[in-house]
């Protein structure tokens, strides 16, 4: 594996379980500090033990990112960051009728405000050094409508519009700003759809789910100098879609 991230912090929010932790993995391998974002402590630490087993050094910082002061704690802790996944986020499906306040809330503080409050306070430290890559991760809720997914949809497709926003506000400097996609993914928080959830795999072409990993393949190219001259983009990682007939 090549270490074209050597001498690059990272910061992967949610990156305990998951989506997030095959994503510290594969920036651990190219050579990348990672800082490992999350609020499970036993969990942590095995992210960490994975990261020291492929010779990269990692530490873990704490925070609820539906809290905005702790937000911007993390982002003061974290100091100088040259990679930021933003990654955790919260799904709680439910039709509009029964979506309570404080559901919406979540959905908001956590997907959209943590993401803008990170890269407020982290990218003017990158256009400073004259470089930085910003992935957030999005999914196909975004963009296609589906049944109970409506306010997790819509903070999704608010982080793909930010992405474009802020892909052309630090551009100019250097920082590239994209988002990946998520298909429907086996993880932890998946895991309790059950059934239901396996049957969402079999609505893409490729018939299946994602692991984790896949996923985190396509936030380390858009991370990487690989794709130096990807920005503003939102790579689709969701299996494809099936030919109607």
């Amino acid at each position: 594996m090549q270490h074209d991230l050597a001498h690059q912090t990272a910061l992967i929010t949610g990156a305990t379980a998951g989506i997030g932790r095959a994503t510290a993995l594969a920036l651990a391998a190219r050579g990348a500090d990672i800082i490992v974002h999350g609020r499970d402590k036993e969990r942590a630490a095995d992210t960490l033990k994975r990261i020291s087993a492929l010779g990269a050094t990692a530490r873990f910082e704490p925070a609820d990112l539906s809290d905005p002061a702790q937000v911007t704690d993390l982002a003061g802790r974290a100091g100088q960051v040259d990679i930021l996944v933003n990654n955790a986020g919260i799904f709680h499906f439910a039709r509009t009728a029964d979506t309570t306040p404080a559901t919406f809330d979540a959905h908001i503080a956590i997907n959209l405000r943590a993401p803008y409050l990170l890269v407020q306070a982290l990218a003017p430290g990158m256009t400073e050094r004259g470089h930085g890559a910003i992935v957030n991760v999005s999914s196909g809720a975004a963009g296609t409508p589906g049944l109970g997914s409506g306010i997790y949809g819509a903070t999704k497709a608010a982080l793909e519009s930010l992405t474009r926003v802020w892909a052309a506000e630090y551009g100019p400097a250097g920082v590239r700003v994209n988002t990946v996609a998520a298909g429907p993914t086996r993880t932890e928080g998946t895991a309790a759809y059950g059934e239901a959830f396996e049957s969402a795999g079999q609505a893409v072409a490729l018939q299946r789910l994602a692991d984790p990993e896949e996923i985190a393949g396509a936030i380390a190219f858009m991370a990487s100098p690989d794709a130096s001259y990807v920005n503003g983009a939102t790579l689709s990682a969701m299996g494809g879609q099936p030919a109607l007939g």
